[in-house]
């Protein structure tokens, strides 16, 4: 258990379907689906057609409408260096301002504060450093001059620190898939052991490039055989027709915060983290491990001091992959036994597609909206279910559900597995 209680006291998001908390949680508890033909990303000549593309939003706009709802010395850096910085940097600015306004705490972040800022993921922005490439080839004077900066994983945690003046630990982490949950439990422990009352877990879109989906493809990893015509369709956890999962953008940011520091400045209080475990299946290839994540799964409730049956929701890493979604479906119900007859489980990646290193994230503040609404999301798309799932997975419809405590799975590549267990707040 841990020592200091952990609570969230602000989240954002920005997704195809919602760029703003009660939007993005309508149209999921509505079953939307976030699935388009890919626009932003010339998939002219590779086998992907179809992905949850948000490359065409107006990031300028939206960072103009902060002005005047933000002070001012905030907003004139977030203005110069969001509309100078490649998009995915600006969102993943957009995002950390929005979640620090959420948690009520802007106007309260003073000079040479001790507030964390960590950043999951990494080769985050991929497709700018592919459009720079091809403009090498042609001239290499023509790169862009601050491309070296731009292009590296640290300019998105540079530019947060920057312009929110965060003084603090701060660094990214990248364990694929999982990337959002271990930047969580990094948050947990500088808060645990660093005395940092206040920690940004930024999760940035992963700015996809023509080149990582032609290789995704050819791996065998994502769907782009049957749905080009019915994007809205590919992603579909469960069915017996899922043939990968569908690669989409998407950022979130969790403001974590220590109780008692909480508390004293009146903050309004989202869940409380009671623990984020974490493992390997000692296998480097996407082959995921039913013994490793029942292993995982077993030593966070320990850890927690909760027994398998006062969990009541599962948030499923659920990627639409003929594998991953069975051996996932096997580990729970090795934890959960009987259990499971009274669980429920969803798959946010059957309308969000898979946003990769800040789905754990992103489906996190999905999660937490679900748990203080009692209302849960429904799986989309399973149009035939597969007869190895026996559990309830909403399939097809919103569901009525009181939720105390709830476990959200992420296991990335290369058997990176992190998992995160997190509790309805009672003072």
């Amino acid at each position: 258990m841990l020592k200091k209680r952990v609570v969230i006291t602000g989240m954002s998001i920005n997704t195809p379907i919602g760029d703003n908390l009660d939007t993005f949680i309508e149209n999921l508890l509505e079953g939307k689906s976030a699935i388009t033909r890919w626009k932003s990303l010339d998939s002219s000549r590779i086998y992907s057609k179809v992905g949850g593309d948000h490359g065409d939003y107006d990031i300028n706009g939206k960072i103009d409408s902060y002005k005047g709802k933000i002070p001012e010395d905030i907003f004139k850096r977030f203005e110069k260096l969001g509309k100078k910085s490649p998009w995915a940097v600006a969102v993943s600015l957009q995002t950390a301002v929005e979640a620090f306004k959420d948690a009520g705490y802007l106007e309260q972040i003073k000079d040479g504060n001790n507030i964390a800022t960590i950043v999951a993921g990494h080769n985050l922005n991929q497709k700018y450093t592919y459009e720079n490439h091809d403009i090498f080839l042609d001239e290499p004077d023509f790169v862009e001059g601050l491309f070296a900066l731009y292009g590296l994983d640290t300019h998105h945690v540079g530019a947060v620190t920057d312009i929110l003046q965060l003084h603090g630990p701060a660094y990214t982490v990248g364990a694929a898939c999982a990337s959002g949950n271990v930047a969580m439990r990094c948050a947990v422990d500088e808060i645990q052991l660093h005395e940092v009352n206040v920690a940004a877990v930024v999760a940035p879109v992963l700015d996809y490039s023509p080149l990582d989906m032609q290789g995704m493809a050819i791996l065998g990893a994502i769907s782009y055989k049957s749905f080009n015509d019915t994007p809205e369709k590919a992603s579909r956890p469960y069915d017996t027709r899922r043939e990968g999962f569908v690669p989409s953008h998407g950022a979130a940011v969790l403001i974590l915060e220590e109780l008692d520091h909480a508390i004293a400045r009146g903050a309004k209080i989202y869940a409380e983290i009671l623990g984020v475990e974490s493992s390997s299946d000692g296998c480097h290839l996407p082959q995921p491990s039913q013994i490793g994540q029942a292993r995982l799964m077993k030593r966070l409730l320990k850890n927690c001091n909760v027994k398998p049956e006062e969990v009541d929701y599962i948030s499923a890493h659920a990627t639409s992959t003929p594998l991953g979604d069975l051996t996932e479906l096997r580990s729970i119900k090795d934890v959960f036994g009987e259990h499971c007859k009274k669980l429920k489980i969803n798959a946010p990646k059957s309308m969000l597609g898979h946003t990769c290193w800040s789905a754990a994230t992103v489906e996190t503040v999905a999660a937490v909206l679900q748990m203080n609404r009692g209302e849960l999301h429904p799986s989309i798309n399973i149009d035939n279910l597969d007869p190895e799932v026996d559990i309830d997975v909403c399939r097809g419809k919103r569901t009525k559900h009181e939720i105390n405590i709830l476990l959200k799975n992420s296991f990335g590549f290369g058997g990176l597995n992190c998992i995160s267990l997190i509790k309805k707040y009672k003072k």
